[in-house]
């Protein structure tokens, strides 16, 4: 087991490379602890691992020590907690409402646009991208699924181009849990853990799509497995399938803030030309402001933010003052608990089941997945068991397209299932390439287990250090994962496809040639030649953060020894202005 009270970190020096033996650059090192498994049972930990928080100390007095009315106290604290909890838990799940009403009012009719837009549709990367770009817009996968579906379900849309964009809304979809993640940036370790947490989706997703989508195109699987089981199926129309359940809750209070008529984008989408306003008639906080939408939609999105991270960090705190001593010990083991044996494995299976039952509860991955992320920064949920809870919110968050597909009719009803059947098939495969072989390998054979890892854990727990060695690098992935990467794909596509294959297949096949070179630096060195045995004879810009991590810092002690940066308090910035620097960085090396 993890050790029960974990050391500080502390910078131990590291010897120096024995004669003849090659320097590793920064990255590979970061590789190679990534692929790191899980100490063996009964090992004892020498150094602290910022993954495994074994618990959160116990500050507080002892139950023995206390007197009368400490121990009043005490047990009010016990039955308050709890419900301050559910308090805050309810007020985040509004708050990502609010942001998704945001981005509606933002860029709902741009979604709705793109969407009716059939001739770039034929191109399956041009449609991957419009779904990936038309989610975030709308922050929502269910919204944006829902109006694929209702799309082919109107005719407008055939189900084989509507393939790739489902594929996208999956993709678009994990970056709410990914901006959830920025909130836990004032502390180093939490924020390694709740980014690698966030973008264990993200990495799942991209994975998923570069191996299925090109096996789509070529071979249809998804498009004749879904249309052999809607045939030989009878399948009858249900007008009242779409059902709310959380909403249910959620609604009476969100409802008296902002109300968003989805029907207008949707209407957008299937080319009707709607000029009708994004907001509905009705007595609500921000009815009759006189602002446009998008001055609105502003508006909504900084109170959702604020919302949002007061909230986070309430929980955050919250779960510090709640699970300490005994009560983290049990908590932890019952979420990350394991079958025994070689069944361990069983284990994981159990959680992705657990996984879709609550994302179907909650009809919403976002929701779900962002739920996950303050546990994972405060190390109750270990990122190997967020892992199989990410990959059943997946799949739960197919039945709310298969919801809406049966309220169709006729052929209608057929083609819309028929959609909603190939995003449900698309998540299994992406689990069945991804999850069954590492888990079973882990279980079995742990010896082998560096040989077989979970590719979306390793690049996770990369991505997790490097954010918490450079926190400004989430920013950058966030904004180059979700917005630039997809909308210059999209800006390809309108040049037409050989202009998008002239492009993009050079790049690829250079980014294909660097992992490749990358893993083979780190398991087979000796197969390569001495130059390629690691990236020192590039210049640093090219293969290191540091000199732009240099700039970032210029740029943040600017902004402090501003009017306004000198009363910014924030963990982040008594770290940079308090603690004395670990390593000196000569800026000008870099500029």
């Amino acid at each position: 087991m993890y050790r029960t009270d974990p050391a500080p970190p502390v910078a131990v020096p590291m010897p120096g490379p024995a004669p003849g033996h090659i320097k590793v650059s920064e990255s590979q090192a970061d590789l190679v602890r990534n692929m790191e498994t899980q100490p063996a049972k009964g090992a004892q930990q020498e150094e602290y691992d910022p993954w495994h928080v074994a618990r959160l100390k116990d500050e507080g007095t002892k139950w023995g020590e206390l007197d009368s009315k400490g121990k009043a106290l005490r047990v009010v604290g016990y039955i308050m907690k709890p419900l301050l909890l559910l308090g805050l838990i309810y007020l985040f799940i509004c708050s990502l409402d609010f942001l998704s009403s945001a981005f509606r009012l933002l860029g709902g009719r741009a979604a709705g646009e793109t969407l009716s837009n059939n001739e770039l549709l034929t191109n399956p990367v041009a449609g991957l991208m419009i779904g990936v770009l038309a989610t975030v817009l709308v922050q929502s996968s269910s919204t944006s699924t829902s109006i694929v579906v209702t799309m082919v379900g109107a005719s407008i849309l055939e189900v084989k181009p509507a393939i790739p964009i489902i594929m996208g809304a999956n993709i678009g979809t994990s970056v709410t849990n990914t901006i959830v993640s920025l909130a836990h940036s004032g502390d180093k370790d939490e924020f390694r853990r709740a980014f690698a947490g966030a973008t264990i989706h993200d990495m799942f997703n991209w994975l998923s799509v570069i191996v299925l989508l090109p096996l789509e195109v070529i071979s249809g699987y998804l498009f004749h497995l879904s249309a052999a089981i809607i045939d030989s199926y009878n399948i009858q129309t249900n007008k009242d399938a779409e059902q709310e359940i959380l909403k249910v809750i959620t609604k009476p209070f969100t409802s008296l803030v902002i109300q968003i008529d989805k029907k207008v984008i949707t209407k957008t989408a299937q080319g009707l030309n709607e000029t009708g306003s994004l907001l509905k008639e009705g007595d609500y906080l921000f009815a009759n402001t006189g602002l446009s939408e998008s001055e609105l939609g502003v508006v909504i999105l900084i109170l959702a933010l604020i919302i949002l991270c007061v909230c986070l960090v309430l929980i955050v705190k919250l779960l510090h003052s709640m699970l300490r001593g005994r009560v983290a010990y049990w908590t932890k083991k019952i979420i990350n608990a394991e079958f025994p044996g070689k069944a361990a494995f069983l284990s994981g299976y159990l959680a992705i089941a657990a996984g879709a039952g609550m994302t179907f509860i909650v009809q919403s991955s976002s929701i779900f997945t962002s739920a996950l992320t303050p546990l994972v920064a405060v190390g109750v949920l270990h990122l190997e068991r967020c892992y199989p809870l990410t990959l059943g919110a997946n799949i739960g968050t197919t039945a709310t397209a298969i919801l809406a597909s049966l309220t169709n009719d006729g052929q209608d009803l057929k083609n819309s299932l028929q959609l909603a059947l190939c995003h449900f098939f698309f998540n299994i495969s992406g689990i069945v390439l991804w999850y069954p072989i590492p888990s079973l390998v882990e279980s079995c054979k742990p010896s082998m287990s560096k040989w077989f890892p979970h590719p979306p854990i390793v690049l996770a727990k990369w991505l997790g250090n490097k954010t918490a060695k450079y926190r400004w690098f989430a920013l950058v992935y966030l904004f180059l994962m979700f917005f630039i990467l997809p909308a210059l794909v999209f800006g390809l596509s309108f040049a037409g496809w050989q202009v998008l294959v002239g492009v993009g297949v050079p790049i690829l096949l250079i980014f294909i040639v660097i992992c490749i070179i990358n893993v083979m630096q780190v398991q087979f060195p000796r197969f390569l030649p001495a130059k390629l045995r690691n990236w020192n004879f590039l210049p640093s810009p090219l293969h290191s953060l540091k000199p732009y991590d240099a700039v970032c810092v210029l740029c943040c002690k600017a902004v402090q020894r501003s009017p306004c940066g000198r009363y910014c308090r924030c963990k982040c910035c008594r770290q940079m202005t308090d603690e004395p620097p670990v390593e000196q960085v000569n800026v000008n090396t870099y500029l």
